[in-house]
């Protein structure tokens, strides 16, 4: 069902993350409720290996299992997706994934694995594999003893797959089948973990209730599944994506700095809802600068910032990049700003593509468009020619928000 007003008690975990955006459609949220507040109970989120690297996209459903972690003491089970990984998800796709090698997967799992514990007790929580039981599986044991219980009619009526074949462009019998693997891992899951609630994704509804159903008809028990909503800037893009990209957790793929600036530069909407999710802040606290208006938000804006980036990368760096930006934003410049290292002198326009650019292409347009200035401790002056070059230290401009620090070598 889908919850329009709380319909967990005042002081709970689920009433929290209710509160604070977590929760979209859930299966029997009062009996859910009641189990939690007997002790603490296992569960699941599970996360694909795509990449070697975590994005503020990951980031939604591993604060919910921070909070149902940290506030109720339940116990998360980390679930990498190393065998579901060799199908891919079809969910929310007009296409067949890309299929990854086993060498990519396991490579994308070592890599991925450590970026947990800075959100979650990892001393408190397992990490597990599904390719531990998938890949063992005896495929016409499988198919007796598990794919009876579902129905290809409803599977096809499943909203991606609905959409897909409106479409005419087609859904692959191997995708029909990660909808069974994923409903196994559930059923594996309760009853060799004790685990009884699964949390993800809204995109997933389909594969929870699936997995919840299977449990109930082999084993005659109940288990739980809540959806966190698929997040949208109010400006209708998807969360966590910038023209230059994903925003990673990882300094190597992204700055501080620039993480740092991506959740200052969010719009006015969406600071307030962005805290409730992405920060421990306190819901009374967020509701004090929910009263902020005009040019007091960019307040709110700079402790979202702050909050958010400790989190990934700890308060002395959030700092840092927090002196980094309110110096660049009043025109000053700071070592802990993004910087390229230039040897001799280097054409603006190359310049430009390997870093506030997409491209070459898009580096000419944003000249021709008046966005580039150069500041060389005088103040910005306009970048007006493409064939100019930069061999003085400086700092490039894009617009009012993005720079970076030249540096000749």
């Amino acid at each position: 069902m889908t919850l329009e007003t709380s319909p967990f008690s005042e002081g709970t975990v689920l009433n929290e993350l209710w509160h604070r955006g977590f929760v979209k459609q859930t299966i029997r949220p009062e009996t859910l409720e009641s189990k939690m507040e007997q002790g603490p109970i296992r569960f699941y989120i599970g996360f694909d290996p795509t990449g070697d690297c975590l994005h503020v996209g990951h980031l939604l459903p591993i604060m919910c299992m921070a909070w149902l972690q940290k506030m109720g003491g339940h116990h998360p089970i980390i679930v990498l997706g190393g065998g579901t990984a060799m199908v891919g998800d079809p969910s929310g796709k007009d296409k067949t994934r890309e299929m990854l090698t086993p060498t990519k997967i396991e490579a994308n799992l070592e890599a991925m694995r450590p970026l947990f514990g800075r959100f979650v007790n990892l001393e408190n929580a397992t990490m597990m594999n599904n390719a531990d039981w998938l890949t063992s599986l005896n495929y016409i044991e499988f198919l007796r003893d598990i794919g009876k219980h579902f129905s290809v009619n409803t599977m096809i009526k499943a909203e991606g797959a609905k959409q897909r074949l409106e479409r005419g462009q087609g859904y692959s019998f191997i995708e029909f089948n990660y909808h069974l693997l994923q409903s196994y891992d559930f059923l594996h899951l309760f009853k060799h973990e004790d685990c009884v609630l699964q949390v993800g994704g809204d995109d997933q509804w389909f594969h929870f209730t699936g997995g919840a159903e299977l449990i109930r008809k082999e084993t005659g028990k109940e288990a739980y599944a809540f959806t966190i909503p698929l997040l949208a800037t109010s400006d209708g893009k998807k969360m966590g994506k910038t023209e230059k990209g994903a925003v990673w957790i990882e300094s190597s793929r992204l700055s501080v700095y620039d993480y740092y600036q991506y959740w200052v530069n969010v719009t006015d909407d969406d600071v307030i809802k962005l805290m409730k999710l992405y920060t421990f802040m306190p819901l009374k606290e967020i509701a004090t600068y929910a009263t902020l208006q005009g040019a007091d938000i960019r307040e709110a804006k700079h402790k979202l910032a702050l909050e958010a980036t400790a989190l990934a990368h700890g308060m002395e760096e959030s700092i840092k990049a927090q002196q980094a930006a309110k110096s660049a934003f009043s025109g000053g410049q700071n070592t802990e700003m993004p910087s390229v290292d230039v040897i001799e002198s280097e054409n603006v326009v190359e310049l430009l593509a390997r870093t506030l650019c997409k491209s070459k292409g898009d580096a000419r347009r944003q000249i021709k468009g008046g966005a580039i200035k150069f500041d060389a401790g005088e103040g910005k002056s306009p970048v007006k020619n493409h064939e100019e070059n930069i061999s003085i230290n400086g700092v490039l401009w894009f617009g009012k928000k993005r720079c970076v620090r030249v540096l000749i070598s």
